[in-house]
């Protein structure tokens, strides 16, 4: 009998929204792809037996939102059928990894993992940078291999990128190690421009940790963010910044897809 997916995924600027999409809907045309923060993600995640989860990696690590909710609905995980997809900047080790084995003590079973390298989509620094012509190449052929991933499923052989005890520790000792901090918790580091802020409020609707607030006509940080750069992405006034001090490039997926 033909298996039938549902797809729960964490994307900040749409890099793991459309690798999880096109992986999904070549498996499973009528599969639901939920945000991991909408309200359906736990009805769906109890109605359906095989689960994609998807999420950008972070310093080779799973995003604390998306760890968190591994083990807050632990007993909901339990049983379930799992293909971590993972995207990423340039490096990840075990992106797929880190939440296959939070799975696991859950009671999931892991079919899999795959690794998609997508264009840097951190907006406050330089480093990563690429011409637009770069950027559609990475799009390509990130496509090219969720394409191939498919194939190799339905002959029945799911792909283990990030899996197995070398990734690991190519990811623990290759960023985890020096940059566990960055990740243990939700960032407190946000920072708003309120010379640049007008208050329009865009971030806080489209924050998923609800960490963005606007008072007194300025947006202001809770200290639960999950470092997905959507507000800073999305922000008209280009006033929020996380790891630098400015905003270098916005990054939106829909200026580089077809």
């Amino acid at each position: 009998m033909e298996q039938k997916y549902c797809a729960i995924y964490l994307s900040g600027t749409g890099n793991t929204k459309f690798c999880v999409e096109k992986f999904v809907k070549l498996l499973d045309e009528n599969a639901p792809i939920i945000a991991i923060e909408d309200e359906a993600a736990l009805p769906a995640l109890k109605n359906y037996e095989y689960i994609v989860l998807g999420y950008p990696v972070q310093y080779s690590n799973a995003p604390k939102m998306v760890r968190e909710h591994i083990v807050r609905n632990a007993a909901l995980w339990k049983g379930k059928k799992v293909f971590c997809l993972a995207t990423m900047g340039a490096f990840s080790g075990d992106g797929a990894g880190c939440s296959a084995r939070l799975l696991k003590k859950c009671g999931a079973f892991v079919l899999g993992g795959l690794h998609l390298k997508m264009p840097d989509s951190v907006c406050d620094s330089k480093l990563l940078k690429k011409s637009k012509e770069e950027k559609i190449e990475i799009i390509r052929r990130a496509e090219e291999k969720i394409e191939r991933a498919v194939l190799q499923i339905r002959s029945g052989k799911y792909p283990q990128n990030g899996l197995g005890s070398l990734p690991h520790l190519v990811g623990l000792f290759g960023q985890r190690l020096w940059f566990y901090g960055k990740t243990k918790r939700y960032s407190d580091k946000l920072k708003i421009d309120k010379a640049r802020c007008v208050g329009c409020g865009v971030c806080e609707s489209i924050c998923p940790m609800k960490n963005l607030t606007v008072e007194n006509q300025v947006a202001a940080p809770h200290g639960k963010c999950t470092m997905c750069y959507r507000c800073i992405s999305g922000c008209p006034q280009q006033a929020i910044t996380l790891v630098g001090k400015e905003v270098v490039e916005q990054y939106r997926l829909e200026n580089f897809i077809s």
